[in-house]
């Protein structure tokens, strides 16, 4: 199939499943299309069980395969994704909460990565360092599916810009430690072969990424808005944040630097600064609803493809216990990002009530983390990392994501137990 005949499928079945959930679930969103999908894929396996001479299976496993996800997300709609998620945050309510978004996006993830990593090695007899390699890609919070539940659950503001903000930085900020690990861990992949100064060399490419990506992001925001100012024409500068999403995007990709951080700053910034004093009423109305309708759509692409990914993994029995336990350790190291910063920070700050355990049952993992599984090397323990982390995604989302507002609703007015 070609890309016109893909991308038509699945705007078809994403349709069309939101409109099952819609009549008969009547879940959020995206969940109920996962749901969907799920259901639709483990039907297709029990009639290929039942029927195995009419290899459906095995059609649409071919077809599933042959859409290179981890490109697809990773290289096409996280930008999009990711700015439109950023465009609806705003910088003084992120100022406000910095030093919690912060310390949880650094800090936070790299407790989770080293917890998870020597959990996992323990659990499974990996190598340290891949191990590692599973935790910074399990330790980010996906934006995407986190900020599709805040839209159904009723949050504090302070306590949903925290969530959101630390959404959108711990993402990027993930992707640079598993960038840096994978270079560690697949010398010959990543650099043609053994560095010479592998933690120096680790370190000035977080640098670059980290740096790079939120540099080129707020010049490119600042340059875009410059030009919106002299423009009355809303159609126009809708088309000018596509093409900062779009451009941005593959500029970062080009250069070396951090596109999803690149596309947060960019996103920030036009959202809040751009949004108030380079556009008009009418314009601010089109970008908000033209960007809102950008993310349901790749939301429920998005989503859709994530259940369609079960065809990907390798169950064995064996490998579910071990996803399992997976679950619990992901759940573990969550929780210490969340508690020690806040932690840290509480002699200096207040917090809502409940924060700690809103935001560990409320940090969601998502097809980002399936997209980099997907795109390590080929290895002996691809298929067991890869299993791993479609479990703990698919728990996350529709477990986690379907209880969370019920938690925070709880728990929220709730003394504070941190």
């Amino acid at each position: 199939m070609n890309f016109l005949q893909i991308t038509s499928l699945l705007i078809v079945l994403a349709g069309g499943f939101g409109a099952i959930n819609y009549l008969f679930l009547k879940l959020p969103s995206a969940i109920g299309i996962l749901i969907v999908a799920l259901l639709a894929s483990f039907g297709l396996l029990a009639v290929d069980l039942i029927w195995p001479a009419l290899e459906i299976a095995d059609t649409v496993r071919g077809i599933v395969t042959g859409i290179d996800f981890s490109e697809a997300l990773l290289e096409g709609m996280l930008g999009l994704l990711l700015f439109a998620g950023a465009l609806h945050v705003k910088l003084s309510d992120l100022r406000r909460e910095w030093p919690t978004v912060f310390l949880m996006a650094t800090l936070g993830i790299a407790l989770s990565t080293l917890i998870v990593g020597f959990g996992f090695a323990w659990l499974t007899g990996m190598p340290l360092l891949l191990a590692l390699v599973f935790g910074a890609l399990i330790s980010p919070t996906d934006p995407v599916a986190v900020l599709g539940v805040l839209r159904e659950a009723d949050l504090p503001k302070t306590l949903e810009t925290k969530i959101a903000g630390e959404s959108l930085f711990n993402d990027g900020v993930g992707y640079v430690v598993f960038l840096v690990l994978v270079g560690l861990a697949y010398p010959a992949a990543s650099h043609g072969g053994a560095p010479q100064n592998p933690l120096w060399d680790a370190m000035l490419l977080f640098l670059q990424e980290a740096l790079g990506g939120a540099a080129l992001g707020i010049v490119l925001g600042f340059l875009t808005f410059r030009v919106m100012r002299h423009i009355d024409d809303y159609a126009l500068e809708v088309l000018l944040t596509l093409g900062l999403a779009f451009g941005g995007y593959e500029l970062a990709v080009w250069l070396h630097v951090s596109a999803p951080i690149m596309a947060v700053c960019a996103g920030l910034l036009i959202g809040d600064v751009g949004s108030a004093r380079g556009m008009s009423e009418e314009t601010r109305t089109y970008v908000d609803a033209f960007w809102k309708l950008i993310d349901e759509i790749l939301n429920a692409v998005l989503f859709l493809l994530i259940g369609f990914e079960v065809f990907a993994i390798a169950f064995t029995g064996e490998i579910l216990l071990t996803g399992v336990a997976t679950i619990a350790l992901a759940l573990l190291a969550r929780l210490a990002a969340v508690a020690v910063p806040i932690t840290l920070l509480k002699p200096f700050r207040s917090f809502n009530a409940g924060v700690t355990r809103i935001m560990t049952w409320g940090g969601l993992k998502g097809g980002i983390s399936v997209a980099l599984a997907l795109s390590l090397p080929e290895g002996e323990w691809k298929p067991l990392i890869l299993t791993c982390t479609y479990i703990v995604v698919v728990f996350s989302i529709i477990v986690q994501g379907l209880t969370v507002g019920k938690l925070a609703n709880k728990v929220g007015r709730a003394p504070d137990l941190v």
